[in-house]
């Protein structure tokens, strides 16, 4: 079986988890609206998973041994890679493959062929070298990173999936899928209000005239939401929710930031459920909620 075929497989496997994933924990983030006014952006259950098989296949057209770790030495207490790269500081995922030696720009453009389509509505703006310059602030922390190159591709290829789906605008019929037609969107197109939550007002206070309506890859609502992810990223979004809109890069890092962070205390974040840090309990198993792909649509929805 080669690469390609294990890929889909993987991702096609990933339809069994998607109704234990429905009824797990109530997200903090709640959007009442998509991207476009007319439809919803995000794709049905079985379109994600199906996008991210797609995904998967693409990530793994990538030449090397799939499952072999890389390999490590300690020298004086410190870490010489035989492979991989090599950590300014400390990180246990120091000499682990980087994102960019399995997902090269060609990947990049072809998984998402139709963004910059005269009818899109981001045209420009999503790129590659955003999404690896955003990527790196996380792969010491693990983000594409953790175990051997099987686990990074599938890490990398689930999170897009999901991306690819909350901000697309092709359709079953679309040319080329409607995942070619991922990053279509950066906000929302007609937002009904302004996102604004005055439970929060001594927290996370609204702006005089900021719109807190979705934007970005992992699309961000409310005011709250704004202000954990600036918090979180040392940005200012509270009072600049606009610069999420404006910036590919930053829109990356708040969406890896999302998918690297729990969204409740009580809570595994999304990388956890997925790479199998995060372990069920007992009621979990009885409920068939799994560490992989489709608890993942929960904890982000």
């Amino acid at each position: 079986m080669d690469e390609h075929e294990m890929f889909v497989i993987i991702g096609m496997a990933k339809t069994k988890e998607i109704n234990s994933a429905r009824s797990f924990w109530t997200p903090l983030e709640l959007p009442k609206e998509s991207l476009h006014s007319s439809t919803r952006m995000e794709a049905k259950w079985g379109v994600l998973v199906i996008a991210t098989a797609t995904v998967m296949v693409m990530v793994g057209t990538s030449n090397g041994d799939s499952s072999t770790p890389t390999l490590v030495k300690i020298s004086k207490g410190k870490k010489l890679c035989d492979k991989g790269w090599e950590c300014k500081g400390w990180s246990i995922y120091c000499c682990n493959l980087t994102i960019s030696d399995f997902f090269q720009t060609n990947q990049f453009e072809n998984l998402f062929s139709k963004r910059n389509s005269p009818v899109a509505h981001a045209v420009g703006f999503w790129d590659y070298h955003s999404f690896i310059t955003a990527a790196a602030v996380y792969q010491p922390l693990g983000f594409g990173t953790t175990g051997n190159k099987t686990t990074q591709m599938k890490e990398v290829a689930a999170f897009l999936g999901h991306v690819g789906s909350k901000t697309s605008c092709g359709y079953g019929v679309a040319t080329g899928g409607p995942f070619a037609w991922g990053l279509c969107y950066n906000k929302a197109m007609s937002p009904s209000q302004s996102y604004c939550d005055d439970y929060y007002k001594y927290t996370y206070p609204c702006a005089p005239g900021a719109q807190y309506y979705g934007r970005g890859a992992l699309p961000i609502y409310w005011n709250y939401n704004y202000g954990a992810t600036g918090e979180a990223l040392k940005v200012d979004l509270l009072n600049h929710p606009e610069y999420i809109e404006q910036n590919a890069t930053l829109a990356f890092q708040a969406a890896i930031w999302r998918w690297m962070t729990p969204i409740k205390k009580s809570q595994p974040s999304a990388h956890d459920v997925f790479v199998g840090k995060w372990k069920p309990t007992k009621n979990d198993t009885l409920a068939k909620r799994f560490p992989g792909f489709g608890t993942t649509m929960n904890v982000l929805y």
